[in-house]
């Protein structure tokens, strides 16, 4: 007999999703419209951490993309069983994992590479987290629909080790190797030789960083697997902390030789996100479907439901301009903190929408 992870829909991975939008939507101009209004050494702290590093090292903000490809690996071993086991073939399954891929590549070129405003001089291919989500989900696919789970954690070690021993041992032209800096490294090098005019000149990488961002997105798919399995609960959200204790530690530890660097994603960066990644599943997994507190959670169960509906609509529409229908008088009372009632008004009508389609049912997927 099937166990309930196997057979039901988990709560805590759809608010755990719901959660890291949360901040995308309207979390992070909330505490940073706080700091605003109230400026307190607390009040900077939260903001600080609602700010990515500059370039090494690791804040809250640096969590919520990696995060999102974790969330992705997580789900893949519940969807692909559901498919295997409803008389799905392989290929079915690799037709509906290319035309998922680019999808979400096309849907990144137009939520941050202008791809709607037709003008070659704009373009930028790849440069958004949902082409990161995109390449990791197809390498990914390929190790949990061919390999065991002991072939699938070798090959996500190998793509961890091949990384770094890429990024430390090719020279670049004019800066040797090893080189870490933000204009220096193999991977930039890489992405402005490859995409030439359509890259989209920040120090962020991409083609490269594909071998890593597959590497996060199954530190998710082994969370997934391991919840599945026919384990009791207690024993998966014990198993579920330690796996991110460790993750943890040897992300940090390899940091000292490898920097933990999110520009780069380099392969200290997943294990020490992955950590926090796996560590706040278990929280979820053991507050929302050990122990049954759900409640808590709703409000972000009805962001995660239609997550990359809204994202792609936060990304594309600016939302204040419904909330000033409700607000915008009272700017002229408010003045220094209007925009922290126009930012809160803004999120109300996202979360509102969302809502009406959690009650009517209505899950915009891909």
């Amino acid at each position: 007999m099937k166990n309930k992870a196997e057979t039901n829909r988990l709560d805590s991975l759809d608010a755990l999703r719901g959660f890291d939008m949360f901040w995308i939507i309207g979390g992070g101009v909330f505490f940073a419209g706080l700091h605003e209004l109230i400026p307190s050494a607390l009040t900077q702290g939260l903001y600080e951490q609602l700010t990515h590093v500059p370039w090494e090292g690791f804040r809250f903000w640096d969590l919520i993309m990696p995060l999102f490809l974790f969330i992705v690996g997580a789900a893949m071993p519940f969807s692909f069983n559901k498919r295997l086991e409803s008389g799905d073939t392989k290929k079915k399954i690799y037709n509906h994992v290319l035309i998922r891929f680019f999808i979400l590549f096309i849907m990144g070129m137009v939520a941050q590479g202008h791809l709607l405003e037709f003008d070659l001089g704009k373009l930028h291919i790849f440069s958004n987290t949902l082409q990161a989500i995109a390449a990791g989900y197809l390498i990914s696919s390929v190790f949990l629909l061919e390999m065991s789970i002991r072939w699938q954690v070798i090959a996500t070690s190998g793509l961890l080790l091949l990384y770094w021993a890429l990024m430390a041992r090719i020279p670049v032209p004019g800066y040797g190797t090893g080189n870490l800096t933000p204009e220096g490294n193999l991977a930039i090098f890489l992405d402005k030789m490859i995409q030439g005019p359509f890259q989209d000149q920040t120090p962020y990488t991409w083609i490269l960083s594909s071998l890593t961002f597959a590497a996060t997105v199954m530190l998710g798919a082994f969370c997934g697997q391991w919840l599945r399995s026919q384990r009791s609960k207690q024993h998966k959200a014990i198993g579920l902390a330690l796996f991110g204790v460790v993750c943890l530690l040897v992300g940090w530890l390899w940091g000292s030789w490898f920097p933990i660097i999110k520009h780069l994603w380099t392969s200290s960066f997943v294990l020490y996100s992955g950590g926090i990644c796996i560590l706040l599943l278990a929280f979820f997994y053991l507050v929302i479907d050990v122990w049954g507190y759900r409640k808590w959670a709703f409000p972000f169960k009805v962001i995660g439901m239609n997550a990359i509906a809204v994202y792609m609509a936060t990304m594309l529409f600016d939302f204040r301009h419904i909330g000033d229908i409700f607000v915008g008088g009272v700017e002229k009372w408010i003045q220094k903190g209007f925009p922290f009632v126009q930012n809160m008004a803004a999120f109300a009508v996202v979360w509102l929408i969302l809502f009406f389609f959690y009650k009517k049912r209505i899950f915009i997927k891909i």
